[in-house]
């Protein structure tokens, strides 16, 4: 027995199956589980440059007889949705089980998803496991599953699965050959001479699937009491059992297709049928559109966010249960760049300079918050160079600020290269920062084709920033130390002013990627409290009441940024 996160119950189960090639993009809170499996024996794992390239090298290698694991979080689903959708019409060759894992709540994200619509969209069955147990065993089977019946099988996880850490029994890798490829056109190559009839194998299987449904041997009904009925599914499960001791409980591992004529059996046989979910109405919704009434709970459960066992209770009109009081005094600790960040003196000025700046995915986007406030926009992968385009067609003829769009090396080589490509092909202008911190940092430092880091540590190519963008046709490309106050400040000034494209590329490592041990900066007696250092949100500067500033040694790493905003040299080397 051993202790494992579902990230990587869910690794252990694929490489149980036999899986021999996981494929993913990183996005927290499904990062570590192709980590965790690109650690196995006998396996080939490998970071993509987007979830859409994933799901389609997956789907060429089960195409070619191979079980494929391939992994993403809730929005990576909507980058991958066109071979998703796709791939539930030509099936499969050796099993493909796709991980959606989504983020009630936003811990690391811009929005609540909730990936059993794409399932009941693409029509693929959809697994939803409700610890890491159920996450290594319905991992493991999934690729049965999906060779049963020719089709991708999506796993849904949420963050509270993801990275919770429960009792697992690891079992032993069975082998499993490769399927031998067979030409088969009518299969694989989607034209519309060829799709119309895959679509009627797609219904024929949907039949198939919803018979199969009801004898699903991952849905399990709790039996408490016969008043309250609950149907619910994956982390829901653990709130309900917690908060809601006396409720017979209808626990779905599969969501889609739902066993309508177990579920009509289960809510005949209690008082009142509720559905208890997070985020969304995807089951209510469902279960109802079996015949089935619904009753709402007493109290509204949250419309957004994670349940908890005291909010699934206090829904039902039950007393608080106990919980941790809250410490009074702390100060609030909002999320800040790291001391020493190669992105920090980027915005601090384009703030100076009242830039508009489109921003991208990524850490940069904290350059938004106080005291930077640098970043006007946020949207998703590679949005920041496209809406920047966007923003100067609509400006175009007036007297407006400089339009920067802001994005890193991963999100570049994700779909900023084609945003850009498709600017520079309209003529557009303005200025698009790259800053490269040589990784992909946001979702634990994982390697991308412009810093040539491959998951398992194969040889690579490093791409070229500048060379692609010169090889797309963009003139004015210049290359920059982003911890150089005056060189960033310059670069920024003449390329706004130019009134073609310009691309600038700040490159220094991410200071966790290459900590050095360097002598830290401290304050001496000629501190004015002018508060200038301050403005550059640096964790490691402080200020007393009266407004001196201070560095904590322990946490400054001696980049020397404040060091080049102080105009009275009260910050100086220890």
């Amino acid at each position: 027995m051993e202790l494992m996160s579902g990230n990587e119950a869910i690794a252990q189960g694929a490489w149980e199956a036999g899986c021999a090639i996981g494929v993913a993009y990183p996005g927290t809170p499904s990062t570590e589980t192709l980590e965790a499996f690109g650690r196995k024996e006998g396996v080939y794992a490998e970071w993509c440059v987007n979830e859409k390239v994933a799901l389609e090298v997956g789907v060429g290698a089960s195409a070619a007889g191979a079980r494929v694991l391939a992994t993403m979080k809730h929005v990576g689903v909507n980058v991958a949705a066109d071979p998703l959708f796709t791939a539930a019409y030509t099936g499969v060759g050796g099993g493909l089980v796709i991980l959606a894992a989504d983020d009630p709540g936003m811990y690391s994200s811009q929005n609540e998803q909730d990936s059993h619509y794409y399932a009941q969209a693409a029509a693929v069955p959809c697994l939803d496991p409700a610890d890491s147990a159920e996450a290594l065993r319905f991992t493991r089977e999934a690729f049965d599953l999906s060779e049963r019946f020719d089709v991708p099988v999506m796993l849904r996880s949420s963050v509270r699965i993801s990275h919770t850490k429960t009792p697992v029994e690891p079992g032993a890798r069975t082998e499993r050959p490769l399927v031998p490829y067979e030409k088969n056109p009518a299969k694989w190559v989607m034209m519309p001479a060829f799709a119309k009839p895959r679509r009627a194998v797609q219904l024929e299987r949907i039949d198939a699937l919803r018979a199969w449904a009801e004898e699903c041997p991952y849905n399990e009904v709790v039996r408490r009491g016969s008043d309250i009925g609950v149907v619910c599914a994956g982390a829901a499960y653990q709130h309900v059992v917690e908060g809601l001791s006396e409720a017979s409980v209808f626990k779905l591992g599969l969501t889609w297709p739902l066993p309508a004529a177990a579920l009509a059996d289960f809510a005949d046989s209690v008082e009142r049928l509720y559905v208890v979910e997070e985020g969304s109405a995807y089951l209510a919704d469902a279960v109802r559109a079996c015949g089935i009434a619904v009753s709402e709970p007493p109290c509204p459960l949250p419309r957004a966010g994670e349940l908890s066992p005291g909010l699934v209770r206090a829904a039902f009109g039950g007393a608080a249960l106990p919980h941790a009081p809250a410490v009074e005094g702390l100060p609030a600790r909002p999320p800040a760049l790291c001391p020493g960040c190669p992105h920090r003196l980027v915005f601090k000025e384009l703030a100076r300079m009242r830039a508009i700046v489109t921003g991208d995915i990524g850490c940069y986007t904290l350059g938004a918050l106080p005291p930077l406030a640098a970043m006007d926009t946020t949207v998703d992968m590679g949005a920041s160079v496209s809406m920047a385009h966007g923003f100067e067609l609509a400006l175009a003829g007036t007297e407006h600020r400089p339009v920067v769009a802001v994005i890193g090396d991963s999100t570049f080589a994700h779909s900023g290269l084609s945003s850009l490509i498709s600017t520079v092909y309209n003529c557009g202008a303005g200025t698009v920062c790259v800053l490269d911190n040589r990784t992909t940092a946001m979702t634990g430092r994982q390697g991308n084709p412009f810093n040539g880091v491959t998951l398992q540590g194969r040889p690579s190519r490093e791409l070229h920033i500048e060379a692609v963008v010169a090889a797309i046709g963009v003139e004015d490309v210049r290359t920059v130390d982003p911890n150089d106050a005056a060189a960033v400040r310059a670069a920024l000034k003449e390329a706004t002013a130019a009134d073609d494209i310009s691309v600038i590329v700040f490159r220094s490592p991410c200071v966790l990627l290459e900590r050095k041990a360097a002598r830290p900066f401290w304050v001496n007696g000629s501190c004015t409290a002018c508060g200038s250092c301050a403005t550059l949100g640096c964790p490691a500067i402080a200020r007393d009441e009266s407004g001196v500033a201070s560095i904590d040694t322990g946490l400054c790493i001696g980049c020397g940024q404040c060091e080049q905003y102080c105009r009275f040299n009260a910050i100086v080397l220890e």
